[in-house]
């Protein structure tokens, strides 16, 4: 039986009960279906979401029990290559939202030509 990704990225994740591990994996496969949606998008109904917000309250739970498995499986792809790892790294930010867009007015006229 082949593993999803979700089993092999969280294989090594232990949250200290096995209903919160199968929980996380359940919300993975739900963000997966929905990259970059809220949570109640993602979950699709209020049973869902409720329990990805309970998931997400509970004191067992933190960012480095979550990333625990991740940080393994990772490990284990680097393990298995003997070319070279590229790590990309990308932490850019952009916000082109303003208060007042009318402030910004006209900025540049461009004719292609210089």
């Amino acid at each position: 039986m082949e593993h999803s990704w979700v089993d092999k990225e969280t294989a090594e994740t232990n949250l200290g009960d096995a209903r919160l591990n199968r929980r996380l994996g359940a919300m993975l496969e739900a963000l997966e279906q929905r990259p970059g949606q809220s949570l109640p998008t993602a979950f699709q109904d209020w049973s869902n979401t409720k329990a990805a917000y309970r998931f997400l309250s509970n004191e067992n739970v933190s960012e480095d029990k979550i990333l625990e498995g991740h940080f393994a499986a990772s490990a284990l792809r680097i393990q298995a290559t003997e070319g070279p790892i590229l790590i990309l790294q990308d932490t850019t930010e952009f916000n082109f939202k303003r208060a007042d867009p009318d402030k910004i007015g006209f900025t540049k006229s461009s004719t292609g030509r210089k």
